[in-house]
């Protein structure tokens, strides 16, 4: 087994959670990765959407943003964005939403607004884009980040992707009727909400990864399933995929061309 670094543990996690027949609303950055590996091994058949209006793309290199050529080229279709989001994605037609995070709560909420106070902030982040509609409509959503203490915080700065609310049937209160965050992937573990309080819990560990160095990373208070397992380690081939991807992409962004 070759060896791999957290980043890699975490795209590849991520990847195996799609399955082939899944329609997913891709973001940017860690998501897109994770979705066209699992394209390129075990879900050659998902159907990757992007917010740009790109549907059934499957890109030879990772688009730079949802405008990238790429994705349109190779595209089964692409439509105007108020039919994506007015048809595609709010008439329930996309099973899964993939996000990142700025911030993130216990409870699976997102900032990509603002570090700090919204008037006078200390970081000023790219915003929402369609992440909030991709996090109430999607059937249900799943998250990348990679764990340290200022990204995993007790309450985000800025609420802008709703994932559970303050926990508990907070979705259906608000009439949500979507599943909302059902997975979180870290650099060092695997999380789900706890079915009742919809609190993020560790359900596995990456390979070397202690409970000890999940604390440390985490600004809150960690809860651990009684039964923790440990990630299963990325094979020759997704380790391969996913190497492959992030060559081509260099050399594609690089200048360099496309081998």
């Amino acid at each position: 087994m070759s060896d791999f670094t957290p980043n890699e543990m975490m795209t590849i996690a991520a990847a195996r959670a799609l399955k082939n027949d899944d329609v997913c609303f891709v973001g940017i950055g860690a998501p897109s990765a994770a979705c066209n590996v699992a394209r390129l091994t075990h879900a050659p058949d998902i159907t990757l959407i992007y917010e740009s209006g790109t549907i059934g793309t499957r890109p030879d290199v990772l688009p730079l943003s949802i405008g990238d050529g790429e994705l349109c080229e190779t595209a089964l279709t692409t439509v105007a964005v108020p039919e994506m989001f007015r048809y595609w994605l709010m008439g329930g037609r996309i099973s899964i939403g993939f996000l990142g995070a700025a911030q993130l709560d216990r409870f699976g909420n997102i900032n990509t607004t603002v570090i700090g106070d919204y008037k006078n902030p200390k970081v000023r982040l790219p915003g929402g884009g369609g992440a909030p509609e991709i996090a109430s409509s999607c059937g249900e959503v799943f998250i990348t980040l990679k764990q340290a203490p200022r990204a995993m915080v007790e309450r985000i700065d800025f609420f802008t992707s709703f994932g559970h609310g303050e926990g508990g049937d907070h979705r259906q209160r608000l009439g949500i009727t979507t599943k909302g965050p059902t997975l979180l992937i870290t650099d060092l573990a695997i999380w789900r909400p706890d079915p009742e309080t919809k609190e993020f819990t560790v359900r596995s560990l990456h390979r070397g990864v202690t409970r000890d160095r999940v604390e440390a990373t985490c600004g809150w208070k960690v809860r651990f399933a009684d039964a923790l397992d440990e990630t299963p380690e990325p094979t020759d081939l997704e380790l391969t995929t996913l190497r492959e991807l992030q060559a081509r992409t260099k050399a594609a962004h690089e200048g360099g061309g496309r081998s």
